[in-house]
């Protein structure tokens, strides 16, 4: 695995043991809502309901939670693989709260949660600042309030919202990264303000995951036609945990389409092709395409650029296909673009570390 030696993992999910991890980070007010609300934590808001955590048997430790501590990550990812840089990114309940005051809150303590029980205890790890979407003014003020600590490199924000993400209510929050030059990262999963399909609620799990790849198109088509990348054109979006060879297709239909129809969105000056390949990165966790590498190569023809993706493990979630390896016919030099230097080229708060 000498590809791997140097590598940033741009997608870590370190797990919130329970909701009284955050409670050093709240406010007194938010303290007393969780006695008085008989509160119990957020992971209870997956669907289906009480689901369990989507873990690897092999990072399940024999006692205790998984994904918990700094030691699990070293353990399990940092030091047998000899990843330089990994961008953690906790995926807990707190964008899903509908009072707005109290997702401000829960938002910012798992943050400095993050900050804390993470970033402070190994200079390997960088950060997203997690939003509360809900309302564009709170997730401004987050960025206006973590962006000063450099190693917070990115802002994350779910695929499927309450609108979509393109909508000009969400520009300020566009704005504010460009202005701090910080990518916004698109992850799987839900608000579960509106079903996951179009269709509705479904009834399986492998339904909902699936949906998400629907969501990451009409998500990104959003984006592209309200002409967010036209009003901020040095935006960098990362779509992490997305999949790949979806994409190719749906610009293909988004492109004729704005062809047809370029009269509607005058603004729209470039081919969605265009725009992508320069504004968006995805993740290779999962990587869904056939295991061959004649198919491989095709798919990166039609993406049409060896910049586009990142190197991530997914860890510590069931998706991963450890041990950690590439697509077949990924040569050395595209290896460490995607391994290292596409990374940095992405995050700017990256680039100017010494290469390994």
């Amino acid at each position: 695995m000498n590809w791997l030696q140097g590598a940033i993992d741009a997608d870590l999910h370190p797990m919130v043991p329970g909701l009284q991890a955050l409670v050093p980070y709240l406010p007194p007010l938010w303290r007393d809502q969780i006695a008085q609300r008989g509160m119990e934590g957020f992971d209870t808001q997956a669907f289906p309901p009480n689901s369990p955590k989507t873990v690897r048997a092999d990072w399940r430790p024999a006692a205790g939670p998984p994904a918990a501590t700094i030691g699990q990550l070293r353990d399990q990812v940092l030091d047998p693989w000899g990843i330089a840089r990994g961008i953690i990114t906790p995926l807990y309940g707190v964008q899903l709260v509908f009072n707005e005051d109290m997702a401000q809150a829960f938002t910012a303590a798992l943050n400095d949660w993050t900050r804390a029980e993470w970033l402070d205890r190994d200079p390997r790890l960088a950060a997203s600042i997690v939003l509360p979407m809900f309302n564009p003014e709170h997730a401004v003020a987050e960025i206006e309030r973590l962006a000063p600590d450099p190693r917070f490199v990115q802002a994350m924000v779910l695929v499927m919202g309450e609108t979509p993400l393109g909508r000009r209510h969400n520009w300020p929050i566009f704005e504010a990264l460009v202005r701090h030059d910080l990518p916004l990262a698109i992850h799987a999963g839900s608000t579960y303000r509106n079903p996951v399909t179009s269709l509705g609620w479904p009834s399986w799990y492998a339904e909902d995951y699936a949906a998400n790849q629907q969501a990451f198109q009409s998500t990104l088509a959003s984006l592209i036609t309200e002409g967010t990348f036209q009003k901020f054109p040095t935006l960098k979006v990362v779509l992490l945990e997305s999949g790949v060879s979806w994409l190719p297709a749906f610009l293909w239909r988004l492109s004729k389409t704005w062809k047809g129809v370029r009269f509607e969105v005058p603004w729209l000056q470039r081919s969605p092709l265009e725009i992508v390949r320069e504004n968006v990165r995805l993740s290779i966790q999962p990587f869904d395409a056939p295991d061959d590498a004649e198919t491989v190569q095709r798919l990166m023809d039609h993406l049409g650029s060896d910049e586009m993706l990142l190197w991530s493990s997914d860890w510590p979630h069931w998706q991963f296909d450890g041990p950690p390896r590439l697509p077949p016919g990924i040569g050395p030099d595209l290896a460490r673009k995607i391994c290292i230097e596409n990374a940095r080229a992405t995050y700017s708060r990256l680039s100017q570390e010494a290469l390994p």
